[in-house]
């Protein structure tokens, strides 16, 4: 039984590595931070791990409040990126909520009037 769940464990692991390889080739972005301070002092960043520049004009960040209606179905589009907006390789792109603290709204690519309260 032994030999059998580490052949098991091994064929796993190698169909997660490949879906993460597969996954990547897919969209080279992917959320690499998220913050969330009190009040409105909340962001996140974006980064690109691919080799070309990723334009976001085809891109928004969906929302669901608190319990959704269908699980693992967004509810409402949150917030539209800037049609220029683009991130180069190996880059990052913030967005922050627009009454947060000007250490981090300075720091942003773009500010957004709602971003997720970490319960949402």
């Amino acid at each position: 039984m032994k030999k059998f769940t580490k052949k098991i464990s091994v064929l796993l692991a190698l169909v997660f590595t490949f879906s993460l390889t597969v996954n990547a080739q897919d969209s080279p972005l992917l959320f690499s931070e998220y913050a969330e301070g009190s009040g409105n002092n909340k962001y996140l960043e974006i980064y690109n791990s691919g080799s070309e520049s990723v334009s976001l004009a085809d891109y928004a960040l969906a929302r669901v409040s608190n319990a959704p209606s269908v699980v693992g179905e967004y509810e409402t589009w949150s917030e539209v990126f800037p049609a220029d907006a683009v991130i180069a390789p190996g880059d990052v792109y913030v967005v922050a909520h627009s009454s947060a603290d000007p250490s981090i709204t300075s720091v942003a690519d773009v500010t957004f009037n709602s971003l997720s309260n970490g319960d949402d």
